[in-house]
């Protein structure tokens, strides 16, 4: 999405701002240059994060101030259609005089303004240490011993020197106070390398739970520097499972916890100890099925970062897969008619494919580079599993 509207930013700019042509061109082209800039500055930033052209702390806070201004950028193409749609419509019931205030310059300045107010708040909403929220997951393998088992979710927490270890703490607290007997980490943990960035999640070794605390990878995990990020998990205990499964004995049954590779292996990475070889494992649910089968398991959970994987990974016994990365959709609206179809129409909350649950997380953190949330809370997510009715 970011380097979409950057390629775009151009046009919508030309668009936006075609109300001052008449009168007033010099300020035409101060706003289209600004506004052109502004809108391909979050793809520089990451281009600029990927090859270390800046510090990292000040880019991150650099991504957070450019991501609130991406975002008013991209509700202006709304502000546009709306505009002129109803310009065209009083224009063709009343005549050019009375359609002529609907592109006054004034109106598109104003209306710009408060998106960047709005987008400003989306930002604060979206930097708010999230709530817990409980979800019930009605699963029908679920042996009748296991029902009412809680299982935390920390999804894309994207830890940065914005959301850093003060904040981690916060989850870390909310999530021990939630009591989950199991918690999970479906990637996207972090952003940045692992030798400068590991202290910002360093209160993660604090969750506690019986089952223990689980992770997987994420797509930033590869962006970041892979093998040094998994090094950092497992100093951190977090068990990491990277097309691995395991099998647990709880409450007298075979419980499989498994997690994948990210389909955004194969990227290649500035952080990565050859710059020129991908690190990390492409996802094989093949394979961690094979295992929780071997195991005896007569429930499957699997971690897999990525929800658009899901038609793949059901019909491989998976009971319920765990996933994130889409943060919810940000914005309602923006959650249905692009993040979901880019994920294969899911974007958050329960699904069920096929014998398959999917659950997606709307994400307990940020990523700076759009942190802006309106109408889509990120979440301390607990599931609560149920024996499904026959």
């Amino acid at each position: 999405m970011v380097s979409l509207l950057a390629l775009l930013a151009p046009l919508l700019s030309l668009w936006l701002w075609s109300p001052l042509i008449p009168s007033h061109r010099r300020a035409f082209w101060w706003c289209v240059a600004i506004t052109t800039v502004l809108g391909t500055a979050p793809a520089l930033l990451i281009y600029a994060m990927r090859n270390e052209v800046l510090d990292f702390g000040l880019l991150s806070h650099l991504q957070l101030v450019s991501g609130t201004l991406f975002a008013a950028i991209a509700l202006g193409l709304v502000l546009c259609i709306v505009r002129d749609l109803l310009w065209l419509a009083v224009r063709a019931w009343r005549g050019p005089r009375s359609a002529a205030p609907w592109r006054r310059p004034r109106w598109t300045a104003t209306g710009m303004v408060a998106l960047v107010l709005l987008s400003t708040y989306g930002t604060i909403q979206g930097t708010r240490l999230p709530e817990v929220r409980e979800h019930t997951v009605a699963l029908p393998r679920l042996p009748a011993a296991l029902d009412g088992l809680r299982i935390a979710v920390l999804a894309d927490i994207h830890a940065t020197p914005v959301n850093n270890a003060t904040y981690v703490q916060g989850l870390v607290e909310r999530t021990n106070a939630a009591r989950p007997d199991m918690v999970v980490l479906p990637g996207d943990l972090i952003d940045g390398d692992a030798p400068t960035q590991s202290g910002n999640i360093a209160p993660l070794a604090g969750l506690q739970a019986p089952l223990g605390v689980w992770s997987a990878p994420g797509n930033h995990e590869y962006y970041s520097g892979y093998d040094a990020w998994a090094r950092v998990f497992q100093r951190l205990n977090l068990n990491y499972l990277a097309n691995e499964a395991r099998v647990l004995d709880v409450r007298g049954h075979r419980l499989a916890i498994s997690g994948v590779g990210d389909p955004a292996y194969g990227r290649l990475s500035q952080q990565n100890a050859d710059p020129q070889v991908a690190e990390g494992v492409p996802p094989d649910v093949v394979t961690v099925a094979r295992q929780a089968q071997a195991g005896g398991a007569e429930l499957h959970i699997l971690l897999g970062h990525q929800p658009k994987m899901a038609r793949s990974y059901a019909p491989h016994g998976i009971d319920l897969q765990i996933a994130g990365h889409t943060h919810g959709g940000h914005i309602r609206g923006m959650d249905q008619w692009i993040v979901a179809p880019a994920n294969d129409g899911f974007v958050r909350g329960l699904y069920e494919v096929g014998a398959m649950r999917l659950f997606v997380s709307s994400g307990a953190g940020l990523w700076p580079g759009f942190a802006v949330r309106l109408g889509v809370p990120s979440s301390i997510d607990v599931l609560v599993l149920r024996r499904a009715a026959p």
